[in-house]
């Protein structure tokens, strides 16, 4: 087994990882199951007013709209961010 400059051998995990899988990939995973968790929990029918008219819909799909939209949004300001 070879040692690296940090110390560590070159066949464990690299910084940034557990088990091999990114921490970004890790991360994202925890936050998509707490998401649906959440939406889960929200099954109840609400009404949502817009400026000129209300619906009424399950509290699960306004959620799950409003992540899309700021999963959008965040996807659209990292590519900005990257220029």
């Amino acid at each position: 087994m070879t040692k690296t400059s940090g110390g560590s051998s070159s066949r464990g995990s690299r910084k940034g990882e557990i088990a091999g899988i990114p921490n970004r990939v890790i991360a994202i995973g925890v936050i998509v199951i707490l998401a649906v968790w959440f939406l889960f929990a929200n099954l109840e029918r609400v009404k949502i007013q817009f400026w000129v008219f209300t619906v009424t819909a399950p509290l699960w799909i306004a959620l799950l709209a409003t992540l899309a939209a700021g999963a959008v949004l965040g996807w659209l300001l990292k590519g900005r961010s990257e220029r």
